[in-house]
């Protein structure tokens, strides 16, 4: 099936005339008649009755008007927005992320969407990824970036990449300088970490839990700043995420964790069988390649 067919299928629908329709798509009769049999044909369904010279839609005909003039108009609106010529996108893109992703990719989309867009307003709001999930279920935001959902959500999951999470630590612990560790060596090891609340501390103490270690929790915090300012005053570790990291502090060592190696999946949240703003898509594409861009830079050649 091609686009004409679904242009002259409209247009014989509109006009109910084979001389009219054809005249408006700019083809001969036999043309448009020619291809509205392809059409049927691939659909295995009559759209039209011919009944002498007048021309009626059949109930299949009905059926697939409505589907097609969608299909039609998303084309067009999306060629229009397109071209050189137009004005660009408009409207309002709300984003909902967690606080990993509001220290560096959400600026760093942000403004590289608004640079190609600047008719879009944006609206950025760091959330709990439950409170993420439940606005989004609301309407109340139109995309959320988080890391994936541990328990049965109606939200699709799409992911974006894997990250590995590392033990970070003062340059004048006695770690520092190893250049991996294995997770179990971090038995009776002194660790601030993130609350039972998240979903990243619940992950870390599965791989607590299949290497044998129990680590002495002396803190517990929400975000990564005061975790890592608290590493920098004390010999203790916290297990981070790399891109969670600010760029340019001085004094700490990331030494990569095996046997297990904790891995969070960082992705964009939708809501299911939901219709998706122009602007949104547009700001999903920026966080796909920005997202990728800056794993491939953390792996390294």
């Amino acid at each position: 099936m091609e686009l004409r067919h679904l242009r002259y299928f409209v247009a014989l629908a509109e006009y109910l005339s084979f001389t009219r329709a054809a005249q408006r798509v700019h083809v001969t009769q036999s043309t448009l008649s020619h291809q509205i049999r392809q059409l049927e044909e691939e659909l295995g369904q009559t759209l039209f009755d011919r009944i002498g010279r007048k021309v009626v839609t059949t109930e299949a005909g009905e059926l697939f008007l409505g589907f097609a003039t969608r299909a039609l108009q998303e084309v067009d609106h999306g060629i229009a927005t397109l071209k050189p010529s137009s004005r660009g996108l408009s409207g309002q893109v709300r984003i909902g992320t967690t606080h990993t992703f509001n220290i560096g990719l959400i600026p760093e989309c942000v403004a590289l969407f608004l640079i190609r867009h600047p008719g879009v307003q944006v609206r950025v709001e760091e959330l709990p990824a439950d409170q993420i999930g439940e606005r989004l279920q609301a309407r109340e935001l139109d995309i959320g970036i988080a890391y994936r959902p541990t328990g049965p959500t109606e939200l699709w999951f799409e992911p974006l990449y894997n990250e590995e999470m590392v033990l970070a630590v003062s340059d004048t612990h006695p770690l520092a300088g190893r250049k991996r560790i294995r997770m179990v060596e971090l038995h009776e090891q002194r660790l601030v970490l993130m609350p039972g609340y998240f979903s990243t501390r619940a992950m870390l103490d599965e791989c607590f839990k299949a290497s044998g270690a129990v680590p002495v929790v002396v803190a517990e915090m929400s975000t990564i700043a005061p975790m890592l300012g608290l590493v920098l005053r004390m010999p203790i570790g916290a297990i981070v995420a790399i891109n969670a990291v600010p760029a340019g502090i001085s004094g700490l060592q990331m030494i990569p964790i095996e046997s297990p190696t904790p891995i969070r999946t960082p992705g964009l949240l939708w809501r299911q069988q939901s219709q998706r703003a122009a602007a949104v898509q547009s700001f999903a594409v920026i966080v796909r390649k920005t997202a990728l861009g800056n794993s491939l830079r953390q792996a390294g050649p």
